[in-house]
């Protein structure tokens, strides 16, 4: 902004600059060309009102003061006067060098080399002539009296040369003074003037990127300068709020296509999924309810278990679709966590309870000593479903090694989270094997998962939950068994 301060009040400084040297210049060349011919203009009519006066003097009866009358017409106009008898006899004579024999000289010589005439009538002639023996310019005045006496006066020119070369230095002088005091008068009023202006360029080069913050400071001159930082400012509100428009316009779009994107792609990937998943139970049904239809099973029994096939698969099918919609729903961001406030200890401990029988049956013992309440702030549904997951692939999993069967639950406090961890004994999972038990219907066995009842969704759900929330959860290998975990 200073650089461009000093840009526009060093073009104001040039301009004037310009401007008076050229005025001042042309003051010289008039001064040179039209004061010397102004010059002797003006002495031509002082020469005749000269004549005029004198020749009244030498009209006039009382002729006793007339030597000092003309020795002051002299000193007041640079005069040299020269007054004889129509005889060359001397009347009145400025100097010893003005007499009549000069004037002789002159006369003579004008009259034969035709001298610069400047003025002529029946009694008077005025011209410029040069005195040879000095080299000076004079104008002359040479004229008859009314009482016959000849009237010569002279006039240098070199004082009229002399005052033009003085007058060109006095308008130099005061040209370059004029310059200083404009100077300091341009850079005092082109700040007034041009900050305001630079003041609108910076608002103008922010609007351009869309930076309304900047606004001209108003001031109450009310000129075209003010006037338009107002229109500005009006104009910077104005595309300031359309702009806010449009853009939560175009936010709301955005996210009913993104809404619109993932509703396709939710649609996209549960057909799939469904019909990957539902291949096998579909065909199960269709094969055994075939078998019903062709009376294939003969017997009560038969016909019982084939009943059984069709309502067991159908009822697989049904928690696989269920748990599948809530996955993708979760994925996709469609389903919001209805938090609050519950006791984990006693979750983890309902859960614990309601698998006993499974836990009887495969002779699995479970470790969990944790006996005080621990108060969390989560969604207890999606957390029981972590749990429930992880203690269900415990059950499927747990193993017997080194004479024990255990499922060791563990809560510890991690900060402002808590760690909660499934362990169970049994084979560890392989390396490659540990990124790819998270996605959907990924099973290390599939004829162990069937059998199981298990839909290869639980993991799958869990990392959605988990990414959801944005906390840790993963899997460890340990040294008899897989441990789960998760933080909350």
């Amino acid at each position: 902004m200073r650089n461009k301060s000093k840009s526009i009040r060093t073009r104001l400084f040039l301009t004037l600059s310009i401007t008076l040297t050229i005025i001042i210049g042309l003051f010289i060349i008039v001064n040179n060309i039209i004061l010397e011919r102004f010059y002797i203009y003006s002495k031509e009519n002082s020469l005749l009102d000269a004549y005029k006066l004198i020749n009244s003097y030498y009209s006039s009866e009382e002729t006793s003061d007339i030597e000092n009358k003309l020795q002051e017409m002299e000193i007041n106009n640079n005069f040299e006067i020269l007054i004889t008898t129509p005889y060359n006899a001397t009347v009145y004579m400025s100097n010893n060098d003005f007499t009549p024999s000069y004037m002789n000289i002159i006369i003579k010589r004008e009259f034969l080399h035709n001298a610069s005439l400047i003025y002529s009538d029946n009694k008077i002639i005025i011209n410029q002539s040069q005195d040879i023996t000095t080299g000076y310019k004079f104008i002359y005045l040479t004229s008859t009296l009314d009482n016959e006496y000849k009237l010569y006066i002279r006039v240098p020119i070199a004082s009229i040369k002399e005052s033009v070369k003085i007058s060109n230095t006095f308008l130099q002088l005061i040209g370059f003074v004029i310059l200083i005091i404009s100077g300091i008068i341009v850079v005092i009023i082109s700040k007034r003037f041009t900050e305001p202006i630079l003041q609108l360029n910076e608002v103008a080069k922010k609007m351009s990127k869309l930076d309304f913050s900047t606004k001209y400071k108003e001031t109450k001159s009310n000129d075209e300068i003010d006037n338009l930082g107002k229109s500005i400012n009006v104009m910077s509100n104005t595309m300031e709020k359309t702009i806010k428009q449009l853009r939560n316009t175009n936010i709301e779009l955005e996210k009913d296509i993104e809404e619109k994107s993932k509703t396709d792609e939710m649609r996209k990937q549960f057909i799939s999924d469904v019909s990957h998943e539902l291949k096998t139970p579909i065909a199960l049904i269709q094969g055994y309810a075939e078998g019903l239809v062709e009376n294939v099973a003969k017997d009560e029994e038969s016909r019982k278990f084939y009943a059984e096939v069709i309502l067991d698969e159908s009822n697989k099918m049904d928690i696989l679709v269920k748990k599948l919609l809530e996955l993708i729903k979760i994925e996709y961001g469609a389903l919001e966590f209805n938090n609050s406030e519950f006791d984990i200890t006693e979750l983890i401990s309902e859960i614990i309870r309601k698998s006993q029988v499974m836990l009887d049956e495969k002779n699995i013992k479970v470790i969990y000593n944790r006996h005080e309440k621990i108060m969390i702030y989560a969604d207890e549904f999606y957390t029981e479903q972590i749990i429930n997951n992880y203690f269900t692939n415990a059950i499927k999993n747990a193993k017997e090694i080194n004479g024990k069967k255990e499922i060791i639950i563990n809560i510890k406090q991690k900060e402002e989270n808590i760690k909660i961890s499934v362990f169970n004994t049994g084979d560890n999972i392989k390396e490659e094997d540990l990124e790819r038990i998270w996605k959907r219907f990924y099973k290390l066995d599939e004829s162990r998962n069937r059998q199981d009842g298990g839909t290869g969704i639980g993991l799958a759900l869990v990392k959605a939950i988990m990414e959801r929330t944005g906390k840790k959860y993963g899997v460890e290998n340990k040294e008899d068994g897989v441990e789960f975990y998760f933080e909350i």
